[in-house]
């Protein structure tokens, strides 16, 4: 088996440890591009630079795909949410800095958050989703409830997800402030 390297392709067979993991990250990039309806094993092993062989090798059905698609996305997103939170100081605003979080997914990582969506609604209509659906929303609640507690982390969790959400959606957008009077009601409660 040939395993030579030209030039600038990457390695083919044994020596190419990375392929499954390159093909995971390259079905995001395709959904990011195309949405889940643009998702094919041609569109993948494309974007990865692999044989179209080496996608159906790895992953044999479209569902695969989405499968590896989610969970490797919802693993990026809480590994970047829980930096973001070890990076805040134990005495921050939390209020202002989810607001500021959510500001963060809805202009500069839009697309990050277009596509962590498409394959979070994908779950609704495909089972085998669900779990890695659960475990992104279990890691939001886990790491808000750090901050507050277990039953404000729950409600944070799902006031975030919805705001990104209508906020990706909206025009014109809500603001910084009104993202984050509405966090300060969920922490705080009523106005007295």
């Amino acid at each position: 088996m040939a395993t030579r390297v030209s030039a600038g392709r990457r390695l083919r067979g044994p020596n190419d440890p990375e392929r499954r993991a390159r093909i995971a990250k390259a079905a995001i990039q395709v959904v990011a591009e195309r949405g889940i309806e643009g998702l094919t094993h041609r569109a993948v092993a494309a974007a990865a630079d692999v044989p179209l062989g080496s996608t159906t090798y790895h992953f044999a059905t479209l569902d695969d795909l989405l499968e590896v698609a989610l969970h490797e996305a919802a693993e990026n997103n809480v590994r970047e949410l829980r930096e973001w939170e070890q990076a805040l100081a134990p005495d921050a605003d939390f209020a202002a800095a989810l607001a500021e979080l959510v500001m963060g997914y809805i202009h500069e990582l839009y697309p990050h958050t277009v596509v962590e969506y498409d394959l979070y609604v994908a779950a609704m209509h495909r089972p085998r989703l669900r779990p890695a659906s659960a475990a992104w929303d279990d890691a939001l609640i886990e790491l808000f409830r750090s901050r507050t507690d277990p039953l404000t982390g729950r409600l944070l969790a799902g006031l975030f997800c919805g705001l990104l959400m209508q906020a990706a959606l909206s025009e014109p957008q809500p603001d910084h402030t009104e993202i984050e009077a509405l966090f300060r009601r969920a922490i705080e409660g009523p106005a007295a």
